[in-house]
Parts: structure tokens; sequence; C-alpha cells
């Protein structure tokens, strides 16, 4: 098997359909593949879905992000691994052209497309690394007195018409070899939602790989940022996704604190 392609389902069958509708116009010509679908038990009825190269197992819990990837890593076969969100929307030769890239560059551990939001605007998916205060400037009012800091991190000012070695990308789409995972275990399972592509990253980086942006390749994701929908001194109360993000920044930094 030359590709698996992992999305990881919660409570977005709408934005799931996009996504496969895509993935069924998509040029996959030449390469033997299969989509797995995770259902987090979500309770959403995915029986209609009726593609013959569609596979969907359910997790029998909500496992989180990387938890759940896992999970369908542990089932697929391919000697590459697409990871991707349900709310991506694919180009016709997106996949194939992330596939040939990998292949071709073995120095390279990872590579992630450009992502667009749905109007066609960039969406900031190459990252640099956080600093133990850059959740602070995100999710409080803090970040208002900083903004070159925020800017930095984002990577704002980069040129994102060029492909280039990152820090790391964000995990709604990205392409990796089976052969660097060990285990069957891709993301640290200690982070349920938030950080685990940070983590990632930094583990590829650490072993001497690279991780690459690939503008060449674009994608849509029809992304909500659900962590920051409240201010910020209602989420710690309000919003479980606030917390949990906040709660893998402190695994994160915890676990790299020597690095």
């Amino acid at each position: 098997m030359d590709l698996s392609i992992i999305i990881v389902n919660y409570r977005s069958k709408n934005k799931l359909v996009n996504c496969l509708n895509s993935l069924n116009l998509s040029d996959l010509s030449g390469l033997n593949y299969e989509v797995l679908v995770v259902d987090n038990d979500s309770g959403d009825d995915l029986s209609d879905l009726k593609y013959s190269w569609l596979r969907i197992i359910n997790s029998g819990a909500n496992l989180g992000m990387g938890r759940g990837n896992n999970f369908g890593i542990v089932q697929s076969s391919g000697e590459q691994i697409l990871i991707s969100n349900p709310d991506i929307v694919f180009t016709a030769d997106a996949i194939k052209k992330l596939y040939y890239y990998l292949k071709d560059n073995p120095e390279v551990g990872l590579v992630g497309p450009k992502l667009l939001n749905p109007d066609g605007s960039l969406q900031y998916s190459c990252v640099r690394f956080p600093k133990f205060y850059t959740p602070l400037l995100r999710r409080t009012f803090v970040g208002q007195f900083f903004p070159g800091r925020i800017d930095h991190y984002l990577m704002k000012h980069a040129d994102h018409s060029q492909t280039q070695v990152v820090d790391w990308i964000l995990g709604a789409c990205f392409m990796v070899r089976r052969c660097e995972i060990k285990d069957n275990l891709l993301f640290d399972e200690r982070y349920f939602m938030y950080f685990e592509d940070v983590d990632l990253c930094r583990q590829i980086r650490t072993r001497g790989q690279k991780v690459v942006y690939f503008p060449e390749v674009q994608v849509t994701h029809d992304h909500l940022r659900q962590s920051a929908q409240r201010p910020w001194y209602q989420s710690l109360l309000k919003d479980k996704i606030a917390r949990e993000h906040l709660k893998s920044a402190f695994r994160y930094f915890r676990k790299w604190r020597k690095s």
C-alpha cells in the first residue's frame, strides 16, 4: 500500500462530506491508497457515506486528536501517511504532489501544504516554536501590547509562496512516512487536543530531519478556532476546549523545558 489517509471525525459530518467529496475528485492515479475515517464516538450517522475506497472505524470513545489518529494508523498499511482534519478540502493534485515530494526528499520527515481560508486568504500554518509566554499573548489582552512577537511566532513576514524549512506545521494536514513512526504511535498521546502537532514536529527535528512548508500545494481549511470563541477570562471557567489547550501547553513546556 502506497498511501493511507487518516481522518478523525468528531461531530463534523457536514465538513467531512466536503472533504470526502474532494478526495473523490482527487487525482490519485498510480497510487495504491486507502482512506480511514476514525469516528471518535461522535454520534454522527456516517452510514450513508458510500465510497468504495472508504473505511469507517469507530474508536468507541472520544480519544482526542492524537490518540484518534494513532488508532487509525494502527489499522492502516500505507508506506506514507496523510493526516487530515475533516474540515480540509483538497485540490485535485494536492495529495499526489505531497506524496512525491516526500518520496523524493528523504531528508524531509514531514511536509505540509499551504492552508487557505474559505475566502481564499492565507491561513498561517507554518509557525515558529512557541515560547512559554506565547499562549498568554495569544489568549489574553496582553497580546495587544506585543503584536510584533505574535507576528514573529506566526511567521507573518515570511514569504509564504516559497518552499522552506520551518519549526512546525499545523496538524490539520500533513504527510509523513510510516518507517519513521515507532510502535504505530505518531502522536504523543498525553496531549488530548492541541500541541500534539508542535510536539511531533519537534521530535522530527530533534532526529535531524526537516519539517517543510510546501506552498506549491494549496488546500482549503474551513476552520473555526474553537479554543478562542469566548473572552479569555470566561474560557478557563466555561470552555472545555480552551482548558484542554492550556493543559496541553503545560504538558508541552514541561516535556521540552530542557531543550
